[in-house]
């Protein structure tokens, strides 16, 4: 049986929302939610990879 993934893809979608909406510094939001502020900034930043609003690193697509 594989082992559960510690952050789904969900969670991540919901916490870079968060990061988005509220204008919050990443750091603040991770300590709020117990997730480690460099893997939260990891994920914003590929978010906005995705969306095409920065052209330093590839697409998840």
């Amino acid at each position: 049986m594989a082992a559960p993934r510690q952050n789904p893809d969900e969670l991540r979608g919901r916490t870079v929302r968060e990061v988005r909406s509220t204008g919050r510094p990443i750091a603040h939001v991770a300590k709020d939610l117990g997730i480690h502020k460099e893997a939260l900034r990891g994920w914003v930043r590929q978010a906005e990879a995705d969306r095409g609003e920065r052209d330093d690193r590839l697409t998840t697509g």
